[in-house]
């Protein structure tokens, strides 16, 4: 890892204590519901959502599902929990190898243009980072699979951060990278902050909870770099929403959306603009579950993304029993339809490997299977 994806040392902080168990079930339970609910918005814009639509304030398909944003994230919290602060990049090609790019299943389906410009270098025998120059390295590929390093790294800020910028030398650079760091320290800030509620109070300009946790994602990337630019953007919108006491819910999503999308530019998958309208979402709602991820889905563009990025800062910042229980009971094992080798797996598997009394306990059982999770993440993915 380079100088440049450096995040600082992370200061003291306080442990998750007895809810950090419940932290991790909220942000990954929090993330796959964001994927799910955000999916069927994704690359439209408000006005086609309001359309067909009017205001999405839950589930609008019968049968709802995540994307490839759950499933990657499964992978990475699967690699990371068979590895832990140990983690190497060779670690991370080999897992692409191993579950990805050396199966036989035909053409790679269901997933964004740097995961198969990736998957395509690794099948040319190119290596990490080589395997990274595609062009789309700066997408929210990475950001969008980064909420299990702030899990595993809860109140570590900078060791999520260093830990997401390895799993991301395989497939992203630059503000791709960025993207993924200030995601993974919100998480793993997220994760130990004052819990959301009366007594926490508030500030004119945010909570002491949202505001840490904006902090931290601020931290570990570049000052000057594109994605704490749109980050502080977006944030500093939602912020001024709040002393307009005339504006609408869509008038405070219109002014983080103008804060940072990049207006006419047909991709919605760049990680400066996804990870700020997360945030955006996020600081809008003052960290409220269902206000940030229904924020971020009601903003278009890449929604399947920015609702599971802003689904994880929330879910780790309120725990699991903040997430709608009919929502949180829609999110099944994961169906395999980007990644086959994911399928079976559910996000509460992942949560329960990746907190210290579970991480390295080889128990867990894989839906449906029989597999053990943890010996699978120990051995079969990315075992070098």
């Amino acid at each position: 890892m380079s100088a440049a994806h450096s995040p600082p040392a992370d200061p003291a902080v306080p442990a998750a204590g007895d809810g950090g168990r419940d932290r991790a079930r909220g942000a990954m339970l929090g993330l796959a519901v964001g994927d799910a609910l955000g999916a069927p918005a994704e690359n439209m814009k408000p006005s086609q959502i309001r359309h067909r639509w009017g205001r999405i304030e839950g589930y609008v398909e019968d049968d709802p599902a995540g994307t490839d944003d759950t499933e990657y994230a499964i992978f990475s919290g699967l690699l990371l929990a068979g590895h832990g602060s140990a983690l190497t990049v060779a670690h991370v090609e080999a897992a692409w190898h191993q579950w990805i790019a050396d199966r036989d299943e035909g053409p790679f389906r269901g997933a964004g243009f740097s995961e198969r410009g990736t998957l395509e270098n690794l099948r040319r025998g190119l290596a990490a980072p080589i395997s990274a120059q595609h062009r789309h390295a700066w997408s929210d590929g990475l950001a969008m699979r980064a909420a299990p390093f702030g899990v595993f790294a809860a109140g570590r800020p900078a060791e999520a951060a260093r830990l997401v910028a390895i799993d991301g030398t395989v497939s992203h650079d630059g503000e791709g990278i960025y993207g993924g760091m200030a995601v993974a320290a919100g998480v793993a800030t997220a994760m130990v902050a004052l819990p959301q509620g009366p007594s926490t109070g508030s500030a004119p300009g945010g909570t002491p909870n949202t505001d840490a946790v904006i902090a931290a994602a601020l931290s570990v990337v570049p000052e000057d770099s594109w994605t704490a630019r749109s980050l502080r953007r977006a944030v500093g919108a939602a912020q001024r929403s709040r002393y307009d006491s005339g504006i609408t819910q869509l008038g405070t999503e219109r002014a983080v959306r103008s804060a940072v999308v990049v207006g006419g530019y047909p991709w919605t998958d760049l990680a400066p603009e996804a990870v700020g309208l997360a945030f955006g979402a996020f600081a809008a709602a003052r960290g409220d579950f269902s206000g940030s991820v229904l924020t971020a889905v009601n903003m278009g563009r890449d929604a399947d993304t920015t609702a599971a990025v802003a689904g994880a800062l929330a879910g780790a910042l309120c725990g699991a029993a903040a997430i709608p229980e009919d929502w949180a009971g829609a999110i099944g094992p994961a169906r395999g339809s980007c990644l086959p080798s994911m399928a079976g797996y559910h996000v509460l598997d992942i949560a329960e490997l990746l907190t210290p009394q579970g991480a390295w306990a080889r128990t867990a059982v894989r839906p449906g299977t029989g597999r053990d999770v943890g010996a699978g993440a120990g051995a079969g993915v990315g075992a070098g």
